[in-house]
């Protein structure tokens, strides 16, 4: 079974921008709301909504766009959510 691969930017309680991968987006960001296991930045900007997803085949894939949308600034971040 292939699985699929999840980049996606998550809008913190302060206006602030979250992005992450994940390869089960509902349990992801459950885990950022709800447990410890969520990532330590976001810690006081909770609660988080989904605000953008892309979907990849593979992992490697979705590692590259990661990286990429966490390098850009604000204003592309926007643009992308936008469309």
């Amino acid at each position: 079974m292939n699985k699929r691969w999840y980049v996606y930017i998550l809008e913190c309680k302060d206006k602030s921008f979250y992005t992450g991968m994940t390869n089960d987006i509902e349990r992801r960001i459950s885990e950022h709301n709800n447990t410890v296991k969520g990532a330590k930045s976001l810690r006081g900007k909770k609660p988080v909504k989904l605000i953008y997803q892309e979907v990849f085949n593979t992992q490697t894939e979705a590692r590259k766009r990661e990286a990429a949308i966490k390098n850009w600034k604000r204003k592309y971040k926007l643009e992308l959510i936008a469309k």
